[in-house]
């Protein structure tokens, strides 16, 4: 039991790993400046082939490439700002895990919140009609059904 216990530990410490394993040491710049600022521009560029995760987390071949173009840039004298700007030229808004707000993202930034108000107001319709369906107003009795209903109540009261 504790040796499964320790190898499920053992397994869970391993993965977690995977990811901070992503920049291999041949990556790495000398200049640990240089290589700071590399570390925080790889955290604002996406995978392009896992799409959910920074250049700096993913093991990907396209990854490894854009981590290295970021350094080659850095290292030829780009600021921080020219070298996103080149890699966003030649891979697209895409890449930029917090892309700029402009007309052609404009779905992107303001789709889900567009959305999420949709749905509430289709939430609010449906349960009004809802309580409007399960409490009808009530016509007022004619004075024929006035009289039946007060001659089975006196019955009833009678029994």
């Amino acid at each position: 039991m504790i040796r499964a216990l320790k190898a499920a530990v053992l397994a869970v410490l391993l993965t977690a790993a995977f990811p901070a394993a992503a920049v291999l040491p041949d990556e790495i710049l000398a200049d640990p400046a240089l290589e700071a600022r590399a570390r925080e521009l790889s955290l604002e560029l996406r995978c392009l082939v896992c799409q959910n995760q920074s250049i700096d987390d993913s093991n990907a071949e396209l990854a490894r490439d854009l981590r290295i173009l970021v350094r080659e840039r850095l290292v030829a004298g780009d600021t921080n700002a020219e070298a996103l700007k080149h890699i966003q030229v030649r891979y697209g808004d895409f890449v930029l895990l917090n892309p700029p707000v402009k007309a052609s993202t404009y779905l992107l930034w303001y789709g889900p919140p567009v959305m999420l108000g949709l749905g509430l107001i289709a939430i609010v319709v449906t349960m009004r009609r809802r309580r409007t369906a399960a409490n009808p107003r009530a016509e007022p009795l004619t004075a024929a059904e006035r009289a039946r209903l007060d001659a089975a109540m006196r019955r009833e009261g009678d029994a």
